[in-house]
């Protein structure tokens, strides 16, 4: 699992993604991505992340196909959800957290993300992503105000975690806020930019530029490129 605060597909995180190829025991690993979280903002910005995600993963050696999923009667086609339980990485990229989710959840798309992720397919998650992926994510009740926040339930594929990507675009005060309104027994990651944690058998490890600052309740710790801890 791989956790990415923002900067998908640039060239930023390119050392990070091809380490996560590189960990994929095939010469030519299979690349789905899914742009579907930002579908909301128009078919314009759909095609540019899918066509940014293909050409990035496949200027890494892979063999990508971008799933194009714009809401849940897509994510029910067969053939999409085929192509994510063949793939050996599957990348959500950013963009309407609660649209993706709602796409999801449920879905036959959905069904195939969580049997990948079962199998040992590596899962990626960027900003909306990555917040989707937990078991837990916020949803602003008025505009971007930071109180008061639902909490709704994610795909859970990571368990009693809830992602806030771009921490550091925010000041800490703002997100820091957010993160004390966690449900109880949630540990909250702050995932900086261009920065990502990858999680083994338990294990998180930092990757990237920056840093990543785990909230359980009221207690934080930071974290830098190559530390580990767990949740």
């Amino acid at each position: 699992m791989a956790l990415i605060g923002a900067g998908e597909f640039l060239p930023g995180m390119a050392a990070f993604d091809r380490d996560l190829l590189a960990s994929i025991d095939r010469a030519r690993p299979r690349v789905v991505i899914l742009p579907t979280a930002s579908a909301p903002d128009g078919e314009a910005v759909f095609r540019r992340w899918a066509d940014l995600g293909a050409d990035h993963f496949a200027a890494l050696g892979a063999e990508v196909e971008p799933v194009l999923i714009r809401n849940r009667e897509e994510a029910g086609d067969e053939a999409a959800a085929q192509a994510i339980g063949e793939a050996d990485l599957v990348s959500l990229s950013g963009g309407k957290p609660g649209h993706l989710r709602r796409t999801l959840d449920g879905t036959r798309a959905g069904g195939a993300l969580w049997a990948a992720h079962q199998r040992g397919a590596v899962i990626a998650g960027c900003s909306a992503g990555a917040m989707v992926l937990a078991a837990r994510q916020p949803e602003f009740r008025r505009g971007m105000l930071p109180w008061p926040l639902r909490w709704k339930d994610g795909l859970a594929l990571v368990d009693a975690v809830a992602i806030l990507p771009h921490y550091d675009a925010w000041p800490e005060v703002v997100v820091a806020l957010m993160a004390l309104q966690a449900p109880r027994h949630v540990a909250v990651l702050g995932i900086d930019e261009d920065t990502a944690v990858i999680g083994r058998d338990g294990a998180w490890q930092v990757h990237g530029r920056a840093r990543v600052t785990v909230w359980r309740g009221r207690h934080r710790e930071r974290f830098r490129r190559g530390d580990v801890f767990r949740l």
